[in-house]
């Protein structure tokens, strides 16, 4: 299969590499220019939890070199969703299709929104722990599961047929009839660990083993679980603290993508993950202040290191 994987951080480049270790033509693009170059220059290197491979991919600035494709993976943060879509659309032949996967709420909406509800489906990737060691080279500390589901309605043929393309590259898949489900397991994790690492700038056993940030991480996560249970979302469990403990203890040493970006100096996605709990909450009468003072909280850090106005 062909495939495009737009937005090549440390999730998007462990992608790109199993899949292509599989066997697939695969393309990345992205804005990172050093990323691209060392790509070019000495193939994608991902370690980790898979083991340790360099693959030669197709490496770009412009997702249009790639032409059209199978399969195009949007696989950057929720804030750039919208423009990676737009960059897609030279990709988009008769039948290809979109999987948008980012952490939080909003992201394949914000897809769907320019290529059409019809077009995207929807990914959800956990307990993968992933991170940049440099250009060219991404390493990642578990690859527990990943979520596919469609936009609306059942499990379709084209989505068993993009499942079978990512077990080929390893990667343990399971598919949801139900969208909700598939995005709000992942997030009462997103928001147990990712504003209460970002804050306390520590690792997720750190958080886990210190008493005051662990009440404050699952107590976001509980918000979350009363706030999913409020909009009668169907969940596999009924314990979320025992549910996020057991998440966090997979990847113990990992770093969420929250921290990273404030150890490199960027913006989060605060705003799509514990920022986004509160207006859920108010919208089903349900309190939401753990979720409200960390989203506080990454967001006065974030100007004090300049990156947000």
């Amino acid at each position: 299969m062909k495939i495009a994987v737009i937005g090549t951080g440390a999730m998007g480049s462990v992608y790109a590499g199993l899949l292509a270790s599989a066997g697939h033509e695969v393309w990345v693009a992205d804005t990172w220019r050093e990323h691209v170059e060392a790509i070019r220059t000495n193939g994608l290197r991902v370690e980790g939890a898979s083991g340790d491979r360099t693959v030669q991919v197709n490496a770009t600035t412009r997702p249009a070199d790639a032409g059209v494709c199978d399969l195009v993976i949007l696989a950057t943060k929720a804030m750039h969703v919208a423009q990676a879509a737009e960059s897609a659309k030279p990709l988009l032949g008769a039948d290809t299709v979109v999987l948008s996967i980012q952490n939080g709420l909003g992201g394949p909406d914000s897809a769907a929104r320019v290529l059409g509800r019809e077009r995207v489906a929807v990914g959800v990737v956990g307990g993968f722990g992933a991170s940049m060691r440099g250009p060219g080279h991404a390493h990642h500390n578990g690859w527990e599961l990943v979520r596919l589901g469609e936009f609306s309605g059942p499990v379709t043929m084209r989505l068993e047929k993009i499942a079978e393309v990512w077990r080929s590259g390893g990667f343990r898949v399971r598919c949801f009839d139900d969208i909700d489900q598939l995005v709000w397991e992942k997030l009462i994790c997103n928001v147990c660990y990712s504003g209460t690492c970002a804050v306390t700038e520590r690792t997720i056993i750190e958080v886990i083993e210190d008493p005051d940030a662990w009440r404050v991480a699952s107590g976001c996560a509980s918000e979350a679980f009363a706030v999913a249970k409020a909009r009668k979302v169907r969940l596999d469990f009924d314990e979320p603290a025992a549910y996020v403990r057991e998440f966090g203890m997979k990847i113990p040493n990992a770093r969420p993508s929250m921290l990273l970006d404030h150890m490199a100096g960027r913006i989060s996605e605060i705003d799509a993950i514990n920022g986004a709990i509160a207006p859920a909450a108010a919208a089903v009468g349900v309190a939401a202040p753990c979720n409200e003072v960390i989203s506080a909280l990454v967001r006065a850090k974030e100007r004090r290191m300049g990156v947000r106005g």
